[in-house]
């Protein structure tokens, strides 16, 4: 990878989706964000990206939408979805880099992006790269990890931190883990093509003690209520935000799918092993039903 771009972070060989999520008492965010998905997705579609799939947590939830493209970095988080969900025409296993990603503009009528931009070290690369992907007026739903939580501001009052939760510099709290502030993730979206439409503030109640104390059905009807409040303040943990694609972008090649992420070849040829590409002759990989835009074979 070279030194100008991005710094990528991977779950390779990672065991997050049982550590954090099966074995991990998530199953109240688990819960709340699903309502938040439920309520800004459209109900039906043809073609969703989903940018960073991981194990496919998320997935089944998109039931409405003719095909599901499952994007990650990594191969062994993309073969657990695989081994949860199937194989078959509705669902397509991509690893790529969501900084050059591997299709031809306008192909996808929705997106979704959860739990991922905390992740980006250049956010409105990331963001850029997406919205080329989206046909004018598709929906993108993004979740992103909110600096200005309740939490944060309450630390920062009484000195129990330095980094003021107002301000909208992202804070990288361990290695590539960023919280941003509301108003920059806004005007990110703005300067790549959305339009904002709802806002949904998650996880009111994200405390080890409330979470033991109180029933989980009981969190998760109260936090149903309180997330329509996102549109007038954000002071959640987690923001949830539907947004549209806006104005013209690039055209592809009528009938293009594919678009080679090394040299922006729309020509991407069917071989045994994989995809060619007629441009730069690099091949992408298709192996065990995963396509591998990481790393590729050279051409003669």
């Amino acid at each position: 990878m070279s030194e100008t771009h991005p710094p990528i972070c991977d779950y390779e060989h990672s065991d997050y989706q049982k550590r954090f999520w099966e074995r991990g008492g998530r199953e109240y965010e688990d819960r709340v964000e699903a309502v938040a998905l439920q309520r800004l997705l459209p109900t039906d579609g043809e073609r969703l990206l989903e940018v960073g799939a991981g194990a496919g947590r998320n997935t089944l939830r998109y039931v409405g939408f003719r095909q599901v493209v499952l994007l990650d970095y990594s191969r062994t988080q993309l073969g657990q979805a695989q081994a949860r969900l199937g194989s078959g025409e509705r669902y397509l296993y991509v690893i790529g880099d969501v900084y050059q990603l591997p299709f031809a503009p306008g192909i996808f009528d929705a997106s979704t992006m959860i739990r991922t931009l905390h992740h980006m070290a250049d956010p409105l690369a990331a963001l850029q790269q997406v919205r080329s992907t989206l046909s004018s007026g598709a929906v993108f739903v993004i979740e992103y990890a909110n600096k200005q939580n309740l939490k944060a501001i309450a630390r920062w009052i009484f000195r129990r931190q330095e980094w003021n939760p107002f301000g909208q510099e992202p804070i990288e709290y361990v290695p590539l883990n960023f919280n941003f502030h509301p108003a920059a993730v806004r005007g990110w979206l703005e300067a790549t093509g959305f339009d904002i439409i709802r806002q949904l503030t998650v996880s009111h109640f994200r405390l080890n003690l409330l979470k033991r104390l109180t029933p989980l059905k009981l969190l998760v009807a109260l936090d149903s209520l309180a997330q329509w409040s996102g549109n007038w303040w954000q002071l959640t943990p987690s923001v949830f935000v539907r947004a549209e694609a806006v104005g013209d972008g690039e055209h592809a090649p009528e009938g293009a799918f594919w678009r080679c992420p090394a040299c922006g070849s729309f020509e991407l040829k069917t071989v045994d092993i994989g995809l060619r590409c007629a441009g730069c002759q690099r091949v992408w990989q298709l192996k065990d039903g995963i396509y591998d835009f990481k790393e590729p074979l050279e051409g003669n």
